[in-house]
């Protein structure tokens, strides 16, 4: 096929609220390096990375939670996942299903016309498990919220299934963050997980994953969403702020709480793990400054994980459990490229159950 010189492509100009983001309707298509494929988006998941690196959220200088708009005072040392700066203009967007439409000269020619799905962390390829060296894609370099998109090889992922691409773009973020926490943890089949937020994309995401190894899992989600969320395989519902957690959940051993949320509920969430419980945590969308008794951490033999940059293997085996319909999509909205402001909007609004996805 000819490509295009230009494409549609929302286009973030700087750190601040929505209307940072631009639709540009000739953007440069971008051509593809040695190593890298080019990609013709199908559909692009939205994740908190795209909403917390445009806020500039990650900055030590914010301490509230995830709001979607723009911070008086966003450091610009460490306004990324990474701590480090980012360059404007930037296309944002992880999560992308589509088809290979061009090549690197490294790269075999008959990948192209292979439908795939983005493994979003990009390693150095002479050093990949060394963590301090890895990008996310969308934030070191330009994402998915286009019509055409680059992306090393080794990162798009062959897929075959039947499901239809905005389905498939709400799996790289959120499942893979999910896989990664649990994996951290080391979840098994005998311990109770404790999911906060278990209606996000992350949260419904932890709620199937827990489930597949074998682990029973009760969720913290509002009540309208409870049918959903109980859809998704969890054993047990609560409300998403209990009035008393820890009386809420007296006759449960929890072993593990697996949080995105933070907040005001976190000392509640380490006062009801039992002792020697796992707490591994990837996200503070409530906020990032909690309330800590550091007795009740090594009094109770507890073990923290912090889980950001995913093992190599976990996306290939989400590409397995997909393939064998292990896992489902949890798909909420979809809407084209151009609405991206309102879809942010109403992923922040976190009025929905699953992911949200846009396509060109």
């Amino acid at each position: 096929m000819t490509l295009p010189a230009t494409m549609r492509a929302m286009v973030t100009m700087g750190h601040g609220g929505l209307e940072q983001m631009v639709l540009h309707e000739d953007w440069p298509c971008p051509i593809p390096s040695d190593d890298d494929v080019l990609i013709r988006v199908g559909a692009c998941g939205l994740n908190n990375t795209d909403v917390n690196t445009r806020s500039g959220w990650y900055s030590k200088t914010v301490t509230e939670g995830t709001t979607g708009g723009g911070f008086d005072r966003v450091g610009e040392e460490d306004p990324t996942w990474g701590g480090r700066p980012i360059t404007f203009p930037r296309i944002q967007g992880a999560d992308v299903c589509g088809r290979i439409v061009a090549v690197g000269r490294n790269v075999d020619a008959g990948r192209i016309g292979e439908r795939v799905i983005s493994d979003n962390w990009i390693r150095d390829p002479d050093d990949p498990l060394n963590k301090d060296k890895t990008g996310y894609f969308g934030s070191e370099c330009d994402g998915g919220f286009a019509e055409y998109t680059i992306i090393p090889a080794s990162n798009a992922l062959a897929i075959e299934s039947e499901f239809s691409d905005a389905e498939l773009a709400t799996f790289s973020c959120s499942y893979s963050t999910a896989e990664g926490m649990l994996t951290r943890a080391e979840v098994g089949a005998r311990d109770t997980v404790l999911v906060p937020g278990a209606s996000g994309g992350v949260g419904s995401a932890l709620v199937q994953l827990a489930k597949l190894r074998g682990a029973r899992v009760i969720a913290l989600a509002s009540e309208a969403k409870h049918a959903d969320v109980a859809a998704l395989g969890a054993d047990r519902l609560l409300p998403r702020r209990p009035d008393d957690l820890p009386a809420s959940l007296a006759d449960e051993n929890v072993t593990v709480v697996a949080d995105v949320v933070g907040g005001a509920i976190w000392p509640d969430l380490i006062s009801i793990l039992q002792r020697g419980g796992r707490y591994t945590c990837s996200g503070a969308i409530a906020g990032p400054m909690v309330n800590f008794d550091l007795r009740t951490f090594y009094l109770r033999d507890l073990t923290f994980t912090g889980s950001t940059v995913i093992d190599p293997e976990i996306m290939p085996n989400l590409v397995r459990y997909i393939e064998t319909g292990a896992i489902k999509p949890a798909l909420a909205a979809s809407y084209p490229l151009a609405e991206l402001r309102a879809a942010q909007a109403a992923f922040i609004a976190k009025d929905h159950t699953g992911n949200i996805v846009v396509c060109p």
